[in-house]
């Protein structure tokens, strides 16, 4: 019996092998490695000298940093929650249809999040351009003149924000559309014979059995947009006068543009802890939401 616990053990440990070389490869050392970088004044590529907690020192004196940050939670603010309902939202309906019309129509919300970042901003920068935008009119309509919408510090993070939901919802909608296809069906046939309306059916049944997708949901939209960079990068550049400059710009600035790698790698690990944090924070608040 010892003999064949020993060979179940080496044929596990053979199978997980690969996957912990690539883990350590990938993820471990380079995070090990930033956490050293963090504490010396190196460039991004060399070594330097060990100067301790100055760069979180100065990090923490650094106004941009705080203008960053508070970027970076107004972002979280506009799209973390209506990017879930939205998905939801959709998924109710989508789930009503049957057949082709269904799969059609969950195709035509899926089709954005295939598109590389590259392409999505360029359709919505000609689309938002100042001069010949195609919603340029409906912007005049709205607020009585055009508006160079990503030069603008009021439009731009909501904006950005707006385009990344149409960009990444289609991805929140499948997960939800499974989430309602695990619900059976007798449920709500035993509730409809009980007198249940449709908003006690949503209230009572839906939504407490959909709760751990939406905690789930919620959680994964809190990561991907604290890690915001691409849409800012490419829409505004971080501009107008900061106004959607966020920490993974001061990132790619100080360590690409400016080859402080140190201080670079000191604004990343506030950032992976900062992610790390509130997320598990958020999902366990969730998970004690939903046995309430």
């Amino acid at each position: 019996m010892i003999t064949n616990r020993r060979k179940h053990i080496v044929v596990a440990m053979t199978l997980i092998a690969p996957f912990v070389f690539i883990f350590a490869l990938v993820f471990l050392y380079p995070t090990l490695k930033m956490v050293e970088l963090s504490f010396t004044n190196a460039p991004l590529i060399g070594s330097g000298e060990w100067v301790g907690l100055d760069n979180y020192r100065r990090l923490f004196n650094d106004n941009l940093f705080y203008t960053s940050l508070k970027n970076n939670g107004y972002f979280v603010l506009l799209t973390v929650v209506p990017t879930t309902a939205i998905a939801l939202a959709i998924a109710l309906a989508v789930n009503r249809l049957a057949g082709r019309m269904q799969a059609l129509v969950l195709a035509v919300f899926f089709l954005p999040y295939i598109l590389p970042v590259s392409v999505v901003t360029q359709i919505w920068a000609w689309m938002l351009d100042f001069q010949f935008g195609i919603l340029q009119p409906l912007i005049e309509w709205v607020t009585g003149k055009p508006v160079a919408v990503f030069n603008h510090p009021s439009w731009v993070m909501p904006a950005v924000a707006s385009i990344t939901i149409w960009w990444t919802n289609g991805f929140n909608v499948l997960l939800f559309i499974a989430g309602l296809r695990n619900i059976s069906p007798d449920l709500y046939e035993a509730a409809a014979l009980d007198g249940a309306s449709r908003r006690q059916l949503f209230m009572k049944i839906t939504w407490p059995l959909l709760w751990p997708v939406t905690a789930l949901v919620l959680t994964l939209q809190l990561i991907l947009q604290l890690k915001l960079f691409d849409q800012v990068y490419l829409l505004s550049g971080g501009g107008p006068f900061n106004s959607s400059y966020v920490l993974l710009m001061m990132v790619y600035r100080e360590a690409f543009q400016l080859n402080h790698g140190g201080y670079a790698s000191a604004v990343a690990l506030i950032l992976f802890v900062l992610i790390m944090i509130v997320s598990v924070l958020q999902f366990q608040l969730l998970r004690i939401g939903g046995r309430k």
